[in-house]
Parts: structure tokens; sequence; C-alpha cells
């Protein structure tokens, strides 16, 4: 591998480690301390890369509005969507799991907290029949919600 793809790798993998950093800390509500070393990274390193996602004395901010590609039923199948924010993105979450508890139980009340609501552009499908059609034809992917990026060469 060149050095320069390394390089680039190592400098994603922070990243990714410094979000998980701030994940832990809005979902939890420990310090950047704390959630720094159960994610095996410096604080500082994490300052460096989220500085706009942390206040002062290390505290989380509530939401954030970086972009996410991100995977959104549509009745064509999972389209790859740029949502903006924490806020969609974990709308999209808590809907996909609603999918997810209708698919298994049959279960539509969750499904109802929905209606007329979308991310993205895309508004969020709430009709049962065609959840389950989608379901039935391979086309909906719940375990997967964020969109890989595709692979340069």
């Amino acid at each position: 591998m060149r050095n320069g793809k390394r390089k680039r790798r190592n400098k994603q993998d922070t990243h990714n480690r410094s979000l998980h950093v701030l994940a832990r800390m809005r979902r939890t509500g420990v310090s950047l301390t704390a959630a720094a070393k159960e994610e095996h990274i410096d604080p500082r390193t994490v300052r460096k890369y989220l500085k706009g996602e942390l206040r002062s004395r290390g505290k989380a901010t509530k939401a954030d509005h970086r972009k996410r590609d991100m995977l959104v039923p549509t009745t064509l199948g999972n389209a790859a969507v740029t949502v903006r924010g924490s806020n969609q993105a974990s709308e999209l979450g808590k809907y996909m799991s609603a999918v997810g508890k209708y698919l298994r139980t049959g279960d539509v009340e969750a499904l109802a907290n929905f209606e007329g609501k979308s991310v993205g552009g895309h508004p969020l499908i709430t009709d049962p029949e065609l959840l389950s059609s989608l379901a039935q034809a391979g086309a909906l992917t719940l375990d997967e919600i964020y969109a890989v990026p595709e692979a340069s060469s």
C-alpha cells in the first residue's frame, strides 16, 4: 500500500474513532476524558478533529450538522441520500427500527409516528402493504443504514 493511502486511512480511522467518542458522550453523558479512554484515543485528538462538536469543559453539543450518506427506503428499494445533521440521522434510525418491528411482528403502531415525514427529501414509507412487498422482494435492507462510499481507484 502506498504511503499516501495509508496516511489517509489512518486519518479516517482516527476521525471515525473521534466520532465514536462523541456518540458515546451524547448517548451516555460521560465526559470527554472517560469516553476517549473507552475508545482508546487521546482526548486532545478528539478535540482536534471535532472542535465544533465540543463545548468548553469537554461537553458534547446536543446535535451536529454534519453530512452523512445514509440509505432511505423508497418505492424502488433503498436509495443513498445525504442526510444533514444528527437529528435527521437519528430520525431515520428510529424509522428503520419501526419498519423492522413491523416486519417482525406486524405491529403498525410505530409506523404511525412517521406518517407524512421525510428524510433527505424522501418521504418515509408508512404503508404496511408496500413495506411488506418491498421486504418480500428483497428491496429493503434494514441492517445497514449508512451508505458505503464508492471505492476510488
